[in-house]
């Protein structure tokens, strides 16, 4: 079945970018040999980012003067950037402007992946208003050994251990990447350890 995901690198204190909006920390760390994100996008049909996400692409990957730099990036795989400002499109990409609920623009989504996934790009607000109308199966984190002690959040909602349970932990480069699948029904209850690993948290 397919899924709504949210697949991201993250610093190890839960931030996206740092407090300018930069990647810079990001592109510092070794990634290693493989190339996980490929192998997600292949199971991508639809995605959708947030207007200060979109303008970071825009400008780092200088899509507008060589529109080509997106098709290799996202092929053609349809794009909803959620702005409430105008922005301009990439040349001959399938990208749609759009605002106001995502529920209305996620079941369009669907439509459009033909059975594939649907991606959410970021940023942490816009995928927060997916969790909101209970519309995100799963997240995937690229945890990068960086702290930044300030910037754009993940993800600023409050989801608990009862909704999340881990699926997938990997060890890429020097990032560890871990996946959990998001619920509207509370999770089965905690292992006993649990117990003894606040103990040890705590004291």
């Amino acid at each position: 079945m397919a899924k709504t995901q949210y697949y991201t690198a993250t610093s190890i204190d839960g931030y996206i970018a740092d407090e300018n909006n930069s990647l810079e920390w990001l592109f510092d760390v070794d990634g290693g040999n493989e190339n996980p994100f490929g192998g997600f996008f292949a199971g991508v049909g639809a995605f959708a980012m947030g207007a200060t996400t979109y303008e970071w692409v825009l400008e780092n990957d200088n899509v507008l003067a060589q529109p080509q730099n997106w098709h290799d990036l996202y092929g053609d795989a349809p794009c909803w950037v959620f702005a409430n400002r105008e922005l301009p499109l990439v040349p001959d990409a399938n990208v749609f402007m759009v605002s106001g609920d995502v529920k209305r623009v996620h079941e369009a989504m669907l439509v459009a992946a033909k059975g594939k996934n649907v991606w959410l790009v970021g940023g942490g607000d816009l995928v927060g208003q997916f969790v909101d109308q209970g519309l995100l199966d799963e997240i995937i984190l690229g945890i990068a050994p960086v702290v930044l002690g300030r910037g754009a959040p993940l993800l600023p909602r409050h989801l608990t251990a009862q909704h999340l349970a881990l699926t997938g932990t990997a060890q890429i480069g020097r990032f560890a990447y871990l996946t959990y699948a998001v619920g509207s029904e509370p999770m089965p209850d905690r292992h006993p350890a649990a117990t003894d690993h606040r103990y040890a948290v705590l004291h």
